[in-house]
C-alpha cells in the first residue's frame, strides 16, 4: 500500500507507524479491516493526497465524504492483499462508521441509526472464514430447496432489523428491544442450520439467556465472537453476573457499543493513557 500510493500521489516521506489495538485477531471483528482503513488513512494524510482535518485546538476531526471515498478505496485494496476476495462491507464500516446493508454486493449506508449497548464476547475458538464460507456453498448446492429459503429468511430477519433501528432514533421507546431480542434468536437459529454455529457459540447464547440476555454470533461464525444486547435498563448486576458466568467459560468479554463514528484524526493530548502507554512501548 506504501509503494502504491508512493507511486500515484508522490512519494511517502519517511515515517513510523505504530500499531496499537485492542481488537483480537482472527475473531471476527474486523481487525484487519481496522488496520487497513487507518493504514491508508495515515498514508493519504502524509503524502498529501488529503488534507489534515485537525485545526489547532481541537481533540478530533473528520475527513471530507470525498477523502473518505479514497480512504476506502485504498483500505479494500489492504483487505485484498490480506484476504484475497473481500466482501468490502468490514473496511467500508471502518471509514464511514454506524451500520450499513450489504446486499448482492452493493453496500448501502444506514443514516439514522441508534447507538446501541452490546456485551462483546471472544469465545477464543480459532476459525477460517475460508473453510465456513465453502462449507456454506457446499450445504447450499447439496440441499437447495432447503436452504435457499433459510437464506430468504435471514435476508428478511436484516430487513425487519433495518427498520426497527431506524425508527428508533425518532421514536427511543423501550418497546423496541424485545423485537431485537426475538431477531437476535432468530438469526442465531438460522446461521446453525447452514453450518456456521459452533458448541462455543450455542454455550455463550445458553449463559447469557439464563440471565436474561439474547446473543448471536458476529462475523463468520465457527467459534470467534459472539454479540450480547444489552437495553438500556440492564442491570449492572446482571452484566456483571452474565460476564462472571461467561469468563468462568474460558471467554473474554467487553461491554461497548455499536454504530460508533468511523476513521478518525486524534490529536495527541485526546488519546488516553493506555493508548499513549501503549504508543511509548515502541
Amino acid at each position: 500500500m506504501c509503494l502504491a500510493i508512493s507511486a500515484k500521489y508522490g512519494d511517502v516521506p519517511s515515517v513510523d507507524i505504530l500499531v496499537w489495538s485492542e481488537l483480537p485477531t482472527g475473531a471476527g471483528l474486523g481487525s484487519s479491516a481496522a488496520y487497513a482503513v487507518c493504514l491508508a488513512a495515515a498514508l493519504l494524510t502524509v503524502c498529501g493526497a488529503i488534507s489534515c482535518p485537525l485545526k489547532e485546538g481541537e481533540s478530533t476531526a473528520r475527513w471530507t465524504e470525498e477523502e473518505l471515498t479514497l480512504i476506502n478505496s485504498w483500505a479494500f485494496q489492504g483487505e485484498r492483499v490480506i484476504h484475497g476476495n473481500p466482501s468490502g462491507v468490514d473496511n467500508a464500516v471502518g471509514t464511514w462508521g454506524g451500520a450499513l446493508r450489504y446486499q448482492s454486493g452493493k453496500i448501502t449506508p444506514l443514516k439514522r441509526v441508534p447507538t446501541l449497548r452490546i456485551l462483546l464476547t471472544n469465545t477464543k475458538v480459532p476459525r477460517s472464514t475460508k473453510i465456513l464460507v465453502a462449507g456454506v456453498k457446499e450445504k447450499i448446492l447439496k440441499f437447495p430447496a432447503i436452504m435457499n429459503p433459510v437464506l430468504d429468511s435471514i435476508d428478511a430477519i436484516s430487513q425487519e432489523c433495518q427498520s426497527v433501528l431506524e425508527a428508533m432514533p425518532a421514536n427511543p421507546s423501550p418497546e423496541y428491544y424485545p423485537v431485537l431480542e426475538e431477531l437476535f434468536d432468530i438469526n442465531q437459529h438460522h446461521l446453525n442450520v447452514i453450518g456456521v454455529g459452533h458448541p462455543s457459540l450455542d454455550r455463550l447464547c445458553r449463559v447469557t439467556a439464563s440471565h436474561g440476555l439474547h446473543s448471536k454470533l458476529t462475523g463468520a461464525g465457527g467459534g470467534g465472537c459472539g454479540i450480547t444486547l444489552l437495553r438500556p435498563d440492564t442491570s449492572p448486576q446482571a452484566m456483571e453476573a452474565a460476564k462472571r458466568d461467561l469468563c468462568a467459560c474460558g471467554f473474554e468479554c467487553w461491554e461497548t457499543n455499536i454504530g460508533a463514528p468511523g476513521v478518525t484524526l486524534h490529536s495527541s493530548s485526546s488519546l488516553n493513557a493506555e493508548v499513549l502507554h501503549a504508543l511509548s512501548q515502541n
